[in-house]
């Protein structure tokens, strides 16, 4: 079993950036894929960037493609998203996610942290 938990949220001003961190504790951290989502009030939960175990392979949603930076520390058990460029729409709470078991699945998530973007 693997324990996620999500820091850094908060609100921010429009152009802005904010840096989420995703502590993990449990299986070998290491070993598995980490995704970052998020979810609006009133809509669906969206995939934002992955991640793979070693850190060398990254993929991005298109929304924030150019904007958002997925990293990882294995060292630390610690996966991070930098957020730049802020807008009022990537208001939501965001999650992180490890998946172990399944390329498609994702096996364990964390509690989410809220970013509230201000225009």
């Amino acid at each position: 079993q693997v324990q996620l938990v999500e820091s850094g949220g908060g609100l921010v001003q429009a152009g802005g950036s904010l840096r989420l961190s995703c502590a993990a504790s449990g299986r070998t951290f290491s070993s598995y894929t980490m995704g970052w989502f998020r979810q609006a009030a009133g809509k669906e939960r969206e995939f934002i960037a992955r991640i793979s175990w070693s850190g060398v392979s990254t993929y991005y949603a298109d929304s924030v493609k150019g904007r958002f930076t997925i990293s990882r520390d294995n060292a630390k058990n610690t996966v991070y998203l930098q957020m730049n460029s802020l807008k009022p729409e990537d208001t939501a709470v965001y999650y992180c996610a490890g998946q172990y078991y399944s390329a498609t699945v994702y096996d364990w998530w964390g509690q989410g942290t809220q970013v509230t973007v201000s225009s």
